[in-house]
C-alpha cells in the first residue's frame, strides 16, 4: 500500500474516531443527562404539558438520536469522499 493511500487511511480513521466519540458523548448527555441525571432541573419547563426532564426521556432523546444518525451518515459521506474512500 503507498504511503499516500496509508496516509489518508489514518485521517479518515481518525476523523470518523473523534465523529463518533463526539455524537456519542451528544447521545450519552441527551438520553442518560437529560433524562435521569438533570431531570429535576429540567422538570421545571415542560413541552406540551409534560414535564421537560420526561419528554427527554419519553420522546427527546429517540429524536435526537434520529438527527444524530443522519449527522453521521452525512459526515460519512464527506469523510470517504475526502480522504478518498470507495465502498
Amino acid at each position: 500500500m503507498p504511503s499516500d493511500n496509508s496516509h489518508d487511511a489514518k485521517g479518515y480513521w481518525k476523523a470518523t474516531l473523534r465523529l463518533t466519540i463526539g455524537l456519542l458523548i451528544v447521545w450519552f448527555l441527551v438520553s442518560f443527562g437529560a433524562g435521569i441525571l438533570f431531570r429535576e432541573a429540567l422538570d421545571n419547563f415542560s413541552i406540551g404539558g409534560a414535564p421537560l426532564g420526561f419528554w427527554f426521556a419519553q420522546n427527546g432523546s429517540i429524536y435526537v438520536f434520529l438527527v444524530l444518525i443522519i449527522i453521521y451518515c452525512r459526515k460519512m459521506t464527506q469523510y470517504e469522499k475526502k480522504f478518498g474512500i470507495k465502498g
